[in-house]
């Protein structure tokens, strides 16, 4: 796929935010702070590091020692999930139409998706173990 330049907004269009997408993949996170942050899991759209712009009142809350979470000031809508050594930024999917014409690729911690819903598809699903694995290096996952 040839890289297309993507903008969204959060619920009331105070923040706009614009992100190449080079590979159109959506990932979708179950862990404890996504649930509380979103209410359900994080939808997160990958886009080529160091394409994003973030304009508006957007504010970052300190969600652990190692990431930031990124919210609309005047509505509330989840922006994004950062780490704070800058390596990377990933955006909600929820501010793109269509997600961005992404499709979801993978699932992480889906042994904490609570009962109440399960996605489906043969998307790739890595429990804590194997998701901790890949963010350490821990893993051969990709």
């Amino acid at each position: 796929m040839a890289e297309k330049r993507y903008t969204g907004s959060c619920l009331c269009g105070a923040v706009t935010v614009t992100g190449v997408v080079d590979k159109p993949i959506i990932r979708a996170c179950h862990c404890e702070m996504c649930r509380r942050h979103t209410s359900s899991m994080f939808m997160s759209l990958e886009t080529v590091p160091g394409s994003q712009t973030v304009e508006g009142p957007a504010k970052e809350y300190e969600s652990s020692d190692w990431a930031n979470r990124g919210f609309c000031e005047e509505c509330g809508s989840t922006l994004w999930y950062a780490m704070k050594n800058g390596a990377w930024r990933n955006l909600a999917a929820g501010l793109f139409e269509n997600a961005a014409d992404s499709s979801l690729k993978l699932e992480f911690f889906t042994d904490m998706c609570p009962q109440g819903y399960a996605l489906s598809g043969g998307h790739q699903k890595m429990t804590t173990q194997e998701t901790i694995a890949m963010f350490t290096g821990a893993g051969d996952q990709e």
